[in-house]
């Protein structure tokens, strides 16, 4: 013979509630059900203010680290076109495109390394690298080519 159990759930929900409720105020309390469950509501709407409060911080920081990623991903972006279009102006000077110069570029600041072949040509290069946009400073680290 089967028992039907669907009659028993709503009893031991509300013994199991009933059995929480008196664990959580073993206390002597003279509050009325109604107070106590005002006290809980307050509770639970603190516990929800504090929630929003955490979760607005939350957001607050991965938006400034998505802004800083995205900030430095540009800076990267811009540094690489700078590198490009200093490259670019020294191959069209006809002194300078046959030297081998290295261009570096952390943050608009541009750094030339390598061999010019005269002190007119290293000269140069600091003026073409400082007319490229985006370029903030030329740190021009080129020796100057012996002759014999």
């Amino acid at each position: 013979m089967k028992r039907n159990t669907t009659f028993r759930a709503p009893l031991i929900g509300a013994l199991a509630l009933a059995a929480a409720l008196a664990a959580c105020s073993k206390q002597e309390d003279d509050r009325t059900a109604g107070q106590k469950l005002d006290g809980a509501i307050a509770e639970a709407k603190q516990a929800g203010a504090e929630a929003r409060v955490e979760a607005g911080q939350a957001m607050d920081t991965a938006e400034n680290k998505l802004k800083a990623a995205t900030a430095t991903a540009s800076d990267a972006m811009a540094d690489a076109s700078i590198v490009t279009k200093v490259n670019a102006a020294l191959m069209a000077d006809d002194k300078l495109k046959a030297t081998q110069i290295d261009v570096k570029v952390d943050a608009g600041r541009v750094i030339l390394s390598g061999t010019a072949p005269d002190a007119d040509s290293q000269a140069r290069a600091t003026t073409l690298a400082a007319a490229v946009d985006g370029v903030r400073s030329v740190d021009n680290q080129l020796t100057v080519a012996r002759n014999g």
